[in-house]
């Protein structure tokens, strides 16, 4: 075993695994990789989330020479992931055999010394680097979520713009900028970059984030305003609503008292408040915001149809296996605030 946990086949003996998968004290985790069982966390998109992680840990003790890159990087420097990738990304500068696995995603190229990383002892993508990856190869909203966060986690947006500017393939570069220039670390949710991504696209301003909302009965925050304007958008959450579904000392029906005085009380001083849920369509979203602007203001935007519209939900994860997976790490995903 090595230190990720993972026990790689051709490091061990054949039969003892085959008794460890029979008896449930191991799991298999891709060809040729296993480890002990572990407990679920009881959060279906944590659990997605670990079972993810552990397939990039594995295929990083069976490659040789190789860096993980991309989403799989994201995985692991923490970031907020809209989706999970279905294949592990990896960087080398050789090319794959034609009986290389279908669940490894290869990139064939180079990677200057500031590009790389080691992250408990895995080889993988600089933080900038790794996101650069994602707004070149991904959908612009995807790419955004993961660019938030990083922001938020302390990334340099000019050194990642200068990895992208010497990048040798100019394909995805306009977009890339366009995504690392929109990033915002005040996003605190996926669900909050969809949101900021919908209104951004309609061509609407760019709103503030979390922005800070003083009244004679307290300050507030939401999750978007335009304070020219005095409108703000929020994501909610609707678990917050839901009885025991923050642990068993949350109060579901103080938590909805507070939010309905809180929004009068914003109402009171002459702020609009626009509410948004995750069953609400891209287009829902984008309708009920504009409707709070003036006729004038609409008639004037200028759409960025050039970004593809948002899609309306991440997927859900996949059905979970037999055996339970371990220990997760919170990674924000489309859950809820």
């Amino acid at each position: 075993m090595n230190q990720t946990g993972i026990v790689l086949a051709r490091h061990h003996d054949r039969e003892a695994l085959r008794r460890a998968l029979r008896t449930n004290r191991a799991e298999r985790i891709r060809r040729g990789a296993y480890r002990p069982p572990q407990p679920s966390t009881g959060d279906r998109f944590r659990d997605a989330d670990e079972q993810a992680l552990a397939r990039v840990l594995a295929v990083a003790a069976q490659l040789r020479k190789a860096w993980v890159s991309h989403e799989s990087a994201a995985l692991l420097h923490g970031l907020r992931l809209w989706q999970l990738p279905d294949r592990v990304h990896v960087v080398q500068k050789y090319r794959a055999s034609s009986a290389s696995a279908d669940d490894i995603a290869r990139h064939r190229l180079d990677l200057a010394e500031n590009e790389r990383t080691v992250i408990d002892g895995v080889a993988t993508t600089s933080l900038e680097r790794t996101v650069v990856d994602c707004c070149v190869a991904l959908h612009p909203l995807l790419a955004l979520v993961i660019a938030d966060h990083a922001l938020a986690l302390g990334m340099d947006r000019a050194a990642a713009l200068a990895v992208l500017d010497v990048r040798r393939d100019p394909r995805g570069r306009r977009r890339a900028r366009q995504v690392l220039e929109l990033a915002d670390p005040g996003a605190e949710s996926v669900w909050e970059t969809w949101l900021r991504y919908i209104v951004v696209r309609a061509g609407l301003p760019r709103p503030t984030t979390q922005l800070q909302v003083r009244t004679p009965h307290g300050d507030y925050r939401a999750d978007l305003g335009w304070a020219e304007l005095r409108l703000l958008a929020e994501f909610d959450g609707r678990v917050k609503y839901t009885r025991g579904a923050l642990g068993p000392g949350h109060d579901a029906d103080r938590a909805l008292f507070d939010e309905k005085r809180r929004e009068d009380h914003l109402r009171e001083e002459g702020w609009g408040v626009v509410r948004v849920t995750s069953s609400d369509t891209p287009d829902q979203a984008e309708s009920r915001i504009l409707r709070r602007f003036p006729s004038d203001f609409r008639e004037a935007l200028t759409p960025l149809h050039h970004l593809p519209p948002a899609p309306s939900a991440p997927p859900t994860p996949p059905n979970r296996p037999t055996q339970p997976t371990g220990p997760a790490r919170s990674r924000g995903r489309a859950s809820g605030r």
